[in-house]
């Protein structure tokens, strides 16, 4: 069963809305600047992430690279994991299956949900669709589910 992507999913409004670029839902990543990647929604064991196109992100056809998507879906499912306190977890991917099902281009959204969360490892699964609904992308993943603690001054 897919994840349906559409305004009416059943998931809060992200508080993380206007958070910098180089952040997603509350933690600091750098990659979220390089990769366009906007954290849209979180909640109820699901997040939703955008991905911003960016030329750099295209294949040799012009459309989205596989290596983009994956790592689109890696922080969406991730995000999802820690979607019960967003701020205060970080996580570790121990496991990623993707299932590429059609080409895209343009922005693509991932949208996943945290089938089961343990103290420590959780399982999740998403989708990517692309701006116009195209299925793009199908992933599994299992992460490992790790409190955050205050970064030490420079480090």
């Amino acid at each position: 069963m897919s994840i349906p992507l559409s305004p009416s999913i059943d998931m809060p409004s992200s508080p993380f809305e206007h958070e910098a670029p180089d952040m997603l839902f509350g933690l600091p990543m750098p990659m979220a600047r390089a990769m366009a990647l906007r954290g849209e929604r979180i909640g109820d064991d699901m997040a939703q992430v955008r991905m911003g196109f960016k030329p750099d992100q295209a294949n040799s056809r012009g459309d989205v690279h596989g290596g983009a998507i994956a790592s689109l879906l890696d922080c969406a499912l991730a995000s999802a994991v820690r979607a019960h306190d967003p701020a205060a977890y970080g996580v570790a991917t121990i496991d990623l299956t993707l299932h590429f099902v059609a080409a895209g281009s343009g922005d693509m959204v991932a949208t996943a949900h945290c089938e089961r969360r343990g103290r420590s490892i959780s399982f999740a699964r998403g989708e990517v669709r692309a701006a116009d609904g195209t299925l793009v992308a199908l992933a599994t993943g299992t992460f490992k589910l790790m409190a955050r603690t205050p970064a030490h001054a420079g480090v």
